[in-house]
């Protein structure tokens, strides 16, 4: 007998009672994006030249309503430096953990996360190869230009490898497992032989993820890309919901699931490649952020996908003001402090999962 989707959902997820659920419904995205406005304002006016919180108010009213007067220096201080950076970590950060949730219900893996399928490894392939021949100094544009490209032709060879097997997740992973290693490879021997140690030291920043010197141009990039995929991904929430039971289960229901699958990892591949092709790659958000809003709200995933876009922008936020501030006047890259946070994170994960099933 066929289940119906009310059913699969309280059989396998036992269901709130009514007033939590209208405080979790309500309250948690309130609740998150109040602190995310708070986490905005703090870290625009925080700096090796502090601002109070009304400076920082009125330069964000003068992009509003732009005064006749020429903007004091600390007007542009805020729209010119601080803000844009501030902006494009709360995009990148909501991106990415948008596309983590994705992966880890198209897996059903709490550890995937949305390099998985070697978008990050081809955007980061193009970008080194661009930087190295001297492309990236044509434009500004060209280094983001390569990133982008080579994340989506990355992730567009692994679909066309894994749909001999009709797509199924563990060809998938293995597939990109191999792709990421022979363009990590790739990488290594580009910059073994890259003729200016100049190139060398900045695919090194670009690698590890960096938001220093980001400019609205930067953002308006990531604005594209980010927000339509992440759109389109949460009207599919109900799908993930039944697709992390099971493929039949969610068959039976009428979803479309080979289509639903390739659609949505397409989806987040592009999501991903907006991301880390203005920013470099920058680990652990997409992985760890998804699983920690999992823990507190439960796995449906309308409501995931909003708190989690909302969490890794405050997140990633957060980490790039520890990297600004934390050894100053030494600025840390934002990657780097993501993976000091994100690997002992990941451990306990992991230990954690090993507990539950002992």
């Amino acid at each position: 007998m066929l289940l119906h989707d009310r059913e699969i959902a309280t059989a396998q997820w036992p269901a709130e009672p009514p007033a939590t659920a209208r405080i979790l419904r309500i309250g948690s995205p309130i609740a998150a994006s109040l602190g995310l406005m708070l986490i905005v304002l703090l870290a625009v006016s925080i700096g090796p030249v502090s601002l109070s919180p009304g400076t920082v108010l009125h330069a964000l009213g003068g992009l509003v309503v732009p005064s006749a007067s020429a903007p004091a220096a600390s007007d542009l201080l805020v729209s010119e430096v601080r803000l844009p950076r501030v902006v494009l970590a709360g995009l990148v950060g909501a991106g990415l953990s948008v596309a983590g949730v994705v992966m880890q219900a198209l897996f059903r893996n709490p550890l995937a996360e949305p390099g998985i399928t070697g978008v990050s490894s081809g955007a980061a392939a193009a970008a080194v190869i661009a930087i190295v021949t001297g492309i990236s100094a044509l434009a500004w544009w060209m280094l983001p230009l390569a990133a982008f490209v080579g994340a989506l032709v990355c992730t567009a060879i692994v679909h066309a490898i894994s749909s001999v097997s009709r797509g199924r997740s563990s060809t998938i992973i293995l597939v990109g497992i191999a792709a990421n290693a022979f363009l990590g490879a790739l990488v290594s021997a580009v910059l073994a032989n890259a003729p200016d140690a100049a190139d060398v030291q900045r695919v090194t920043f670009w690698l590890n993820g960096d938001l220093t010197a980001a400019t609205w141009s930067d953002v308006a990039i990531a604005a594209i890309g980010i927000p339509l995929g992440a759109i389109i991904l949460l009207a599919l929430a109900r799908s993930f919901d039944l697709m992390s039971l099971s493929d039949a289960q969610a068959a039976s229901t009428g979803v479309n699931v080979g289509l639903v699958r390739q659609s949505a990892l397409a989806l987040a591949a592009l999501v991903t490649a907006a991301a880390v092709c203005v920013t470099g790659v920058i680990s652990f958000v997409g992985l760890v952020v998804p699983h920690l809003v999992r823990l507190l709200v439960g796995p449906r995933h309308t409501r995931l996908m909003w708190l989690s876009a909302l969490s890794g922008a405050a997140f990633l936020i957060i980490a790039d003001l520890v990297a600004r501030m934390l050894f100053t006047p030494v600025v840390l890259q934002t990657g780097t402090v993501t993976a000091f946070v994100g690997a002992p994170a990941l451990l306990l994960l992991v230990l954690r999962s090993r507990r539950s099933l002992q």
